[in-house]
C-alpha cells in the first residue's frame, strides 16, 4: 500500500504539486461513495456496497503493480486479448503471496475479479469514479501545460472515457449537483495536506492517502473478526472519512492536542461547528446522519436501535449485535487500523534512513500500547512485531 505513496502520476508533465497514486485511489473511493449513495437511491439491480468496496481495493492493488504504464500504452495492450490476459495473470502472481497470507478467500475473489471481467453496476461505478478522479487531476495539469505535448489528445480521450458512463443513474444525478461536486473537490484538497509535516519522511503520506490505508486495514480486520456486511461497510467508510474534518483544521499531531488540558475538546468542538457550516450543507440532508457517524466519535463502537446510537463493547458487538439490523460500527477497529498505519509510516521512514527521535518515540509508544493486546482473537502484538522486522 505504501509503495503507492511514492508512485508519481503525470510525471512527464509540469506539476505544481506531486500527484501520487495513493492519493488518486483514495479520492476515487470517496467519489465511489458519492456515486454509490446516488445509485443506491435508484434501487439499481446488482448494486452492493461490499462488492463496490472490495472491487475498489482490488483495483488499487492492481494499479500498484501496473501504474508506471502510460494509459496510452495500457490501452494498446488491452486491445490485444492474449497479451492482456498474460499481463493480468502476471499481476495476480505478484499480488498472490501478499493477499493469500492475509485471507485465502479474499485472494480467490481478487483473482476472479482481475481474470474474469464482468459487465456489472459496481464495476461501472468504480470505472466512473476512476475517470472522474483522473479528470480532477488533469484539470490541474492542463492549467500548467496549456499547449503541452499530448494535452489535447489526453483531454479528448478522457472525455471519451467519461462518455462511457453517462448512462449511469448516479452520473446523471451528479452532473448538475454542484454541491456534491464541491464536496468532491474539497475532499481532493486533503491530498495537499501532508502528515508528519514537521518531520522529514520518506515516503510522504498525505491525509487523503492515509485515509485509504486506514480504510483498507480496517476492512481486513473486519473480515478477520467475521463482521456482517453493514458492519464492514460502516467500518470501511469510517476509516475513509474519519479525518475529513482536517480539511478545515489541517493535520494537528497528537502531542499538540494533548499539550494543554481542554485543547483536544476545543478542537473537536470547532471541527463540529465547521462541519455543520461548511461540509454538511454540501450534502443531501438524508446523508448527514451517516457522514456524522463516520466523522464524529469515530473511535467508538456503536450500534443503532430505533435510530438511537448506543455504545457497546467489542465483545458485545461480536456476541449480540453482529447483524445488519443493528447497523454496527467498530470504532475500536478503526482506531487500531489508524495506529497500524501510523506505525508503518514511522517504521518505513526509519528503514529508508530517516533518523528522528520523534519517530522512535512514536514507534515505542504504539508497540507498548498494544503489548499483549488481543482483539477478537487477533494478536496485535504479533502484527506490530512483524512490521518491526
Amino acid at each position: 500500500m505504501f509503495n503507492a505513496a511514492s508512485m508519481q502520476r503525470w510525471n512527464d508533465k509540469i506539476r505544481p504539486v506531486e500527484l501520487r497514486e495513493l492519493d488518486k485511489q483514495a479520492h476515487k473511493m470517496i467519489i465511489a461513495f458519492i456515486l454509490g449513495k446516488l445509485e443506491e437511491a435508484s434501487s439499481s439491480m446488482g448494486f452492493n456496497w461490499i462488492a463496490l468496496i472490495e472491487g475498489g481495493i482490488f483495483e488499487f492493488f492492481y494499479r500498484t503493480v501496473l501504474t508506471d504504464l502510460k494509459p496510452q500504452l495500457f490501452d494498446r495492450i488491452s486491445e490485444n486479448q492474449d497479451l492482456y490476459k498474460k499481463i493480468n495473470e502476471w499481476v495476480v502472481s505478484q499480488i498472490k503471496p501478499i493477499l493469500i497470507s492475509a485471507d485465502k478467500d479474499l485472494y480467490s475473489r481478487f483473482e476472479e475479479y482481475v481474470l474474469v471481467e464482468k459487465e456489472e453496476i459496481n464495476r461501472n461505478i468504480l470505472g466512473a469514479a476512476h475517470a472522474y478522479a483522473t479528470d480532477w487531476e488533469f484539470n490541474i495539469i492542463e492549467r500548467f501545460n496549456p499547449h503541452g505535448f499530448e494535452i489535447s489528445e489526453i483531454k479528448r480521450k478522457l472525455g471519451k472515457r467519461k462518455e462511457k458512463f453517462k448512462e449511469l443513474f448516479c452520473m446523471q444525478q451528479l452532473a448538475f449537483n454542484f454541491d456534491l461536486k464541491d464536496f468532491i473537490n474539497l475532499c481532493g484538497e486533503l491530498r495537499f495536506q501532508i502528515r508528519w509535516s514537521h518531520i522529514a519522511l520518506f515516503p510522504r503520506t498525505s491525509v487523503l492517502g492515509h485515509l485509504l490505508i486506514v480504510a483498507i486495514l480496517v476492512y481486513l480486520l473486519s473480515i478477520k473478526v467475521g463482521a456482517c456486511e453493514k458492519r464492514i461497510k460502516n467500518n470501511f467508510f469510517t476509516g475513509l472519512f474519519h479525518d475529513l474534518p482536517e480539511v478545515l483544521t489541517r493535520d494537528i499531531i497528537d502531542p499538540v492536542k494533548r499539550s494543554v488540558e481542554g485543547l483536544g475538546e476545543l478542537i473537536k468542538d470547532y471541527e463540529k461547528e465547521e462541519m455543520e457550516k461548511r461540509i454538511y450543507q454540501l450534502l443531501p440532508r438524508k446523508w448527514h446522519h451517516e457522514i456524522k457517524r463516520y466523522t464524529e466519535s469515530e473511535f467508538e463502537n456503536q450500534i443503532e436501535i430505533n435510530g438511537k446510537k448506543i455504545s457497546v463493547s467489542l465483545d458485545e458487538m461480536n456476541r449480540k449485535y453482529n447483524q445488519d439490523s443493528f447497523n454496527p460500527r467498530d470504532g475500536e477497529l478503526v482506531k487500531v487500523a489508524d495506529h497500524i498505519a501510523a506505525f508503518m509510516e514511522a517504521q518505513l521512514a526509519l528503514k529508508n534512513g530517516i533518523q528522528n527521535q520523534e519517530l522512535l518515540r512514536a514507534i515505542s509508544h504504539i508497540k507498548e500500547r498494544y503489548k499483549n493486546y488481543s482483539l477478537s482473537g487477533i494478536s496485535l502484538d504479533a502484527i506490530f512485531s512483524d512490521f518491526s522486522q
